[in-house]
């Protein structure tokens, strides 16, 4: 037997899948079909790498829209405080920033991927690099090993497979474990881009009039036919050439793929809040007050501060109002409609960008088919799963990570039993 534990992909869940075995004494050999080992981890967080997030384990789950409940098993017996104190005994510092978000008190990814690397090496895992796999073997109900695309066969007693989704492809994930966890029976659930960017052909994008201005602290809301909200995010945006992006807009990106399928749209509806903490009818009375204090001055002048000037001077003009237009001269209804767009800005988008272009992939493996606990496959003996490849999505914020080091975690340590 080659090994007891082959452990197939050297990202966060991979890596952390082979330590977990080796700690409990398993021979464990490692295969990437990369150079390197770690390339997703040493890009994540901007290249500091978020190993974590320190909020509640309720707060966590409901950060991971897509299966997050499936988790609560896994947490019970290795969760984000076991992260933060593991990588502490690896003696890599965190600090906490927003939100909870845990970085590496260095700001480098690279020291995150060197520890894991170290301690791999101590604890004797095996490793093979530019070693891609081309399917695991299977026995009558268990796994018997892998075969490698250079014709090599090896045996093993389990499988850990930890080959990502299908976003980031130049990090080496590239949805290879599918097909192999098809012929083992599993139930692949559509895969669709999340924590991507998303695209419109609204007239304001494709001339690029707002492009590169960024909105702070605006609340972004997808909608349902009905018009609805069906999500909203209240966070930073960004205007593109192609659309719109940014951290509020990356969290509503699933819900648009969702919308357009649900209901079968060509396009969707979003809408953006950028005076969140003040209702409409005050807002009116008070952009109201405003032009008329100043009845000779130009309206921009008036609303100066109220809102990015390019943004400002755009709803102004979408309200019928010139922004040069003395207050005195601006009427009732046209206040009106412009107080409605600073609440209610509302635009069709067209979908996203691709799943190659997403921070993380949405679909996967159906987790009803996988032990909560364990993460050994139901349906056959020694095949393990985590990470990406499992239907399991969050938002970004060192939500998707914790979710690759937890099932990862459990993944090793129950496959070396």
């Amino acid at each position: 037997m080659n090994a007891d534990v082959i452990v197939i992909g050297g990202g966060p869940s991979g890596l952390m899948a082979a330590i977990a075995a080796a700690e409990r004494e398993s021979r464990v050999l490692l295969l990437d079909k990369g150079n390197k080992l770690g390339r997703k981890l040493a890009i994540s967080g901007g290249g500091r790498c978020n190993v974590t997030n320190r909020l509640p384990t309720d707060e966590i789950i409901r950060h991971i829209p897509g299966n997050g409940r499936f988790l609560y098993g896994a947490f019970s017996i290795f969760n984000n405080e076991d992260i933060i104190s593991f990588f502490e005994n690896l003696g890599i510092r965190l600090k906490e920033e927003d939100h909870g978000r845990m970085f590496p008190a260095s700001n480098k990814a690279q020291s995150v991927v060197d520890a894991l690397l170290s301690h791999m090496k101590d604890l004797g895992v095996s490793v093979r690099t530019n070693t891609p796999v081309k399917d695991i073997l299977y026995g009558k109900d268990k796994v018997e090993g892998v075969l490698l695309e250079n014709g090599e066969t090896l045996s093993c007693r389990s499988v850990v497979v930890a080959v990502g989704g299908k976003s980031v492809p130049h990090t080496g994930s590239t949805g290879d474990g599918f097909p192999w966890a098809k012929k083992a029976g599993h139930t692949i659930s559509d895969l669709f881009p999340t924590e991507v960017p998303v695209t419109s052909n609204e007239t304001f994008i494709r001339e690029k009039t707002l492009q590169g201005l960024s909105l702070r602290d605006v609340e972004v809301s997808v909608l349902n036919p009905k018009g609805k909200p069906i999500i909203t995010h209240r966070m930073d945006m960004l205007f593109t050439h192609f659309g719109i992006s940014g951290p509020a807009v990356l969290r509503c990106s699933q819900f648009v793929v969702k919308a357009k399928k649900k209901w079968n749209l060509k396009e969707v509806v979003m809408r953006i809040d950028a005076i969140p903490d003040k209702h409409l009818e005050p807002l009116f009375g008070q952009l109201k007050k405003m032009l008329k204090d100043e009845p000779k001055k130009a309206a921009k002048n008036t609303l100066k501060g109220l809102l990015p000037e390019r943004y400002l001077l755009f709803l102004l003009e979408k309200s019928g109002i010139d922004p040069s237009a003395q207050g005195a001269s601006i009427s009732t209804d046209n206040i009106r409609t412009f107080a409605t767009h600073c609440k209610q800005f509302e635009f069709t988008v067209e979908g996203t960008l691709p799943l190659e272009k997403a921070f993380v992939t949405g679909g996967g493996i159906s987790v009803k088919e996988v032990e909560p606990k364990s993460m050994e496959s139901k349906l056959m003996k020694g095949l393990f799963f985590c990470g990406e490849i499992l239907d399991i999505y969050g938002y970004t914020g060192g939500y998707n990570i914790t979710a690759a080091l937890v099932t990862g975690r459990l993944a090793g340590e129950n496959a070396a039993k």
